[in-house]
């Protein structure tokens, strides 16, 4: 067979995973940055809130292409989720490309039916918040950010 048929999604997915991302952080007072990516990478949407840094629009980023194109969540683990120490995080953020790759927490991959649909990148509270919140916003659609759901 030449050709597969995949899921994409949508723009009202999009705006869904934004929503429910924003309105937990605007609960807990922390102004954020998300940004929502297809299966390849591409922004579909990007949103800072109001008193948001504008350095967060760039992490919120590279966390969504990076959880997207490992389809898993980010953090300080390589590409196959091997531990990795500082030298080794640094080195693979340099070779893939400081947009495309990051050891940062705050990145989940949108995974429907066990197949990647996208990504989800926050940016803006701690690391711990920020992922909660991406793994939150994942789910809001009834989507999963985990790569062996069990």
């Amino acid at each position: 067979m030449y050709l597969a048929s995949t899921q994409r999604l949508t723009l009202a997915g999009a705006r869904k995973i934004v929503a429910a991302a924003t309105a937990r952080a605007e609960e807990a007072g922390i102004a954020i940055c998300i940004v929502v990516v297809d299966a390849g990478g591409h922004p579909l949407l990007l949103e800072r809130m109001d008193g948001g840094r504008f350095h967060t629009a760039h992490s919120a980023s590279a966390k969504a292409v990076c959880a997207a194109s490992n389809r898993r969540p980010t953090g300080p683990a390589g590409a196959q989720g091997q531990s990795l120490d500082a030298i080794h995080a640094i080195g693979l953020a340099l070779a893939a490309g400081a947009e495309r790759w990051t050891a940062l927490e705050g990145g989940a991959p949108i995974l429907v039916d066990g197949e990647c649909v996208g990504g989800v990148g926050v940016s803006g509270g701690s690391f711990e918040f920020d992922e909660r919140v991406a793994r939150e916003a994942v789910e809001a659609i009834g989507a999963s950010w985990r790569p062996n759901p069990r």
